[in-house]
């Protein structure tokens, strides 16, 4: 087995073994006074579960887990959080951008975060209100298959997937949902509202085509169905643990940059069990919670002070141009899209 595919176990041993910081006293499992909180995620369930096993291993605490479908990642959690409304029945969303959690602090559904862990952040990746905690990040990249797209024509920008050569040969996920929502904002925050419609017109031009997922994007440009795809990093690494014969660019970077995906996590407003969903936060903010995603397969990029960026991206994240836009701006963005402009282009996508 890979030494980045950590299992639960291993990583709930991991941890313990670490030191005893990640034990509780007098919290065993068998624990007549165990207590719960419940948390909604939109992370990948083989890692979110892992972080959870370890949290009760440590408090004695028992999670109880929802996790989103991989089409409809973040969406619809945060549709169902803002249902629920004065009635919560999570104490932590923890998401996989800090765009949604940011829509759930401009609702009124977020309460303070007072966590000692996030000191250890920059200030640049810390919420100026303190009612959302960012951490573990995740990058934008181009997939491409080695075969198919040889050196000379490797992309170097988002908007190679509109060059003529990718014509009918490449893809992205549907932007009404997970990080290519939050990377449509982005582009109409960065570029404009003029430029950023030019640039999905010229993905209808292309024949970009639309996917359900981004994982889809992966297993397709992997099988070679497409040449070039708009995914995360967490998708790339996985392709490359795998041994498929892809290769990946962060682009942008003698522009823009790269987009930049912090998860984030929000202590919900009025949620049954605050202080065991702020104790949860703790656990994600730790050094131990952001090493265990650097070392997983999803190879996330750790925010916190004095941790490594992982090595398939060939140097720390402060040496690369990236994209880190205020999640509130995105937010509001979105809302604004995905009842217009976004709303309209995927429709039409569907249409044909």
């Amino acid at each position: 087995m890979n030494r980045h595919r950590t299992s639960r176990r291993q990583f709930v041993a991991g941890t313990l073994a670490a030191g005893g910081m990640w034990l509780g006293t007098g919290c065993g499992k068998n624990d007549p006074n165990r207590r719960e909180v419940v948390v909604y995620s939109s992370i990948d369930d083989v890692y979110a579960r892992a972080m959870a096993e370890a949290f009760t291993t440590r408090t004695g605490i028992e999670v109880r887990l929802v996790t989103d479908t991989e089409e409809t990642k973040s969406t619809g959690l945060l549709n169902r959080l803002i249902a629920e409304g004065n009635r919560p029945q999570a104490d932590v969303f923890w998401s996989g951008d800090a765009m949604r959690a940011a829509i759930l602090k401009q609702r009124g559904l977020a309460r303070p975060i007072l966590s000692e862990e996030l000191k250890a952040y920059p200030d640049e990746h810390r919420d100026p209100d303190g009612q959302l905690a960012r951490f573990s990040a995740r990058l934008r990249v181009l997939l491409f298959h080695r075969d198919r797209v040889p050196e000379s024509s490797r992309p170097k920008s988002i908007h190679d997937l509109a060059h003529p050569r990718f014509r009918g040969r490449s893809c992205l996920a549907n932007p009404l949902f997970g990080t290519t929502s939050m990377h449509a904002a982005a582009l109409f925050e960065t570029l404009g509202e003029s430029a950023a419609r030019q640039f999905f017109q010229s993905l209808d031009s292309n024949d970009v085509r639309m996917l359900s997922s981004n994982g889809e994007v992966r297993r397709r440009v992997a099988s070679g169905e497409f040449d070039l795809g708009l995914t995360d990093s967490d998708d790339a690494s996985v392709a490359l643990l795998d041994r498929q014969p892809v290769g990946f660019v962060l682009p942008d970077q003698d522009g823009m940059g790269t987009l930049l995906v912090p998860s984030a996590a929000v202590l919900i407003q009025s949620g049954p069990h605050p202080a065991e969903g702020q104790r949860f936060i703790d656990h994600l903010l730790s050094a131990e919670g952001e090493q265990f995603l650097a070392d997983s397969s999803a190879a996330q990029i750790p925010l916190r002070r004095g941790l490594a960026t992982p090595p398939m991206f060939g140097r720390p994240l402060t040496d690369l141009r990236t994209l880190n836009l205020d999640p509130d701006r995105l937010g509001r963005r979105l809302a604004e899209l995905q009842d217009g402009f976004l709303r309209d282009w995927v429709a039409s996508r569907m249409a044909r």
